[in-house]
């Protein structure tokens, strides 16, 4: 594959440091969640990967909308990502709720979604690696 576009970040200190991408846009301070026994004061990679699957299945979305010419301008894209114990590691779980517009009816909601599930680049990378669950509202 030929990187149309690469994205760099540096992350210093694990789960207690910072987070900055190369152009600078991004300068995130990184916090254990107090669910994990963390302060809780900063973001953590689990929101990172949240934010960044929803906004990416949401683009995915848009594109076999357009394809199919339905209009999908006004849906939105809640990604939960949950971590916990798996063998002598951790392992992820994806839920992405898909919000479509009352315009578009169960059926074609249902395949535009499975479609996007094809093209996202993170359903893509987590295939076969992290259960990922679609749920459409």
């Amino acid at each position: 594959m030929d990187a149309l576009y690469t994205a760099v970040a540096t992350a210093t200190h694990g789960r207690e440091g910072r987070a900055v991408s190369s152009d600078g846009k991004i300068d995130l301070p990184l916090a254990m969640p107090a669910e994990l026994g963390g302060n809780g004061q900063g973001t953590n990679p689990e929101q990172l990967f949240a934010a960044g699957y929803a906004a990416c299945f949401g683009s995915a979305l848009g594109l076999v909308g357009r394809q199919a010419k339905v209009d999908v301008s006004d849906a939105a894209v809640t990604a939960e990502v949950g971590i916990g114990k798996q063998g002598e590691g951790f392992g992820l779980k994806v839920t992405l709720r898909v919000e479509l517009p009352e315009t578009v009816d169960q059926e074609t909601g249902r395949k535009l979604v499975e479609s996007a599930h094809q093209v996202c680049p993170y359903s893509n990378a987590t295939r076969g690696n992290i259960d990922v669950d679609l749920v459409i509202e």
